[in-house]
Order: C-alpha cells, then sequence, then structure tokens
C-alpha cells in the first residue's frame, strides 16, 4: 500500500524546492505542472481535445500558454471550460503515475490542491509557507512579474491561512536548510506510522 502525500503551497511559498527535497529524500513526485505542459505539448491528450474545440488556443499543434491568457481575458468563462477538459486528463496522468509506483511514499506536487479537491484522494497533505513578505519577494523576483499579477494570482488561491488549517503538516520555508529539515521529520512521522500500521 502505497502512502500518497499532497505537497501543496501559495505561489512563492518554495513548493518547487520542497518538492526537490521530497525527491533528495528518495520519494518518487509527481509535478501537476510538468503533467500539464506534457499534456499542453503538441500531440498531448489537452493539446488534441483543445485543438477540436478551441483552435485559437493552438500554436503548432501546441496549447499557448499566451493564447489561452488572451482568450480569458476576451472571455473569463474560457477559464472554466478549459480547466473542464484539462483536469480530467490531469488527474489521469496523476493516476497512471500512482499506480506505476511501488514506493512506500509518493509525493503528489499540486500547486491547486485544496482547490480542485484532489485533496481527498491524499492520505495526508503538506502545505509549505512562508511569511507574506518573504512570498511577495520571490514572486516579484522572478522575470516579467507584476505587482497587479501578483495580487491576480493570489486572488485564485485559497488563502495560506486556510492551507495551513487544512494541513496534516505545515513546512515553513523561510531557510534551506530548516526546509530540508522539515521534510525530513515529515517523512520520519509517515514511516513511523507506516511501520505501525
Amino acid at each position: 500500500m502505497t502512502f500518497c502525500l499532497g505537497l501543496t503551497g501559495s505561489i512563492g511559498m518554495g513548493k518547487s524546492t520542497t518538492a526537490a527535497m521530497f525527491s533528495e529524500e528518495g520519494v518518487p513526485v509527481w509535478d501537476a505542472d510538468a503533467a500539464v505542459h506534457r499534456l499542453y505539448a503538441a500531440g498531448g491528450a489537452a493539446a488534441e481535445i483543445l485543438a477540436k474545440v478551441m483552435p485559437d488556443v493552438i500554436k503548432d499543434g501546441a496549447v499557448s500558454r499566451d493564447l489561452i491568457k488572451a482568450a480569458i481575458a476576451r472571455d473569463p468563462s474560457v477559464l472554466s471550460k478549459i480547466e473542464g477538459y484539462v483536469h480530467p486528463l490531469v488527474a489521469a496522468d496523476r493516476a497512471a503515475f500512482a499506480g506505476r509506483s511501488d514506493e512506500p511514499i509518493i509525493l503528489f506536487d499540486i500547486p491547486l490542491l485544496f482547490e480542485t479537491g484532489a485533496d481527498v484522494g491524499m492520505d495526508a497533505v503538506v502545505v509549505v509557507s512562508a511569511p507574506p513578505a518573504l512570498q511577495k519577494e520571490r514572486v516579484l523576483a522572478r522575470p516579467g512579474i507584476t505587482e497587479a499579477q501578483f495580487e491576480m494570482i493570489l486572488a485564485r488561491q485559497m488563502p495560506d491561512a486556510e492551507k495551513r488549517a487544512r494541513a496534516d503538516y505545515v513546512i515553513e520555508t523561510v531557510s534551506l536548510d530548516d526546509t530540508r529539515a522539515a521534510v525530513r521529520d515529515v517523512l520520519t512521522k509517515i514511516r513511523g506510522k507506516l511501520a505501525d500500521a
């Protein structure tokens, strides 16, 4: 029986870095963003479906994020339509990954874990968190991100406090050393539970 551990956190909270630390500890990681990139690529399942139903978001056989943004700017309801096609494909990709694994613990790195209801399929959830000022500093340091874009992304995500309240484990990502120690602590606790089961 594989233990399914969900990892989530708002933008700029250090989720990718934390996921990499779980990977370094030998835990297989499924990355929702990477799955979407595969599905959006030319020949990907999402590209094939969207080419039929929303050809204006396809460029060179692949789904174009820029064309999606432009379509959503014209008609905000486009987002929920695209999600209706893409979310089931992402869920299928996640299930296939889980089905291929015989590891005791696998990690699912899902930015919108709670928002999409994916937490229901997890045995436990880790939320990464950092102080708001550090979060903002990290996000605004990314190329091409404006304060307005940051605020818009935050508005679409569940508030950090709510995520923390729903988590089984919270990892503070202020320093790399403390984050790594927290990752190891979470794994020690889970392995202890598995040994007792």
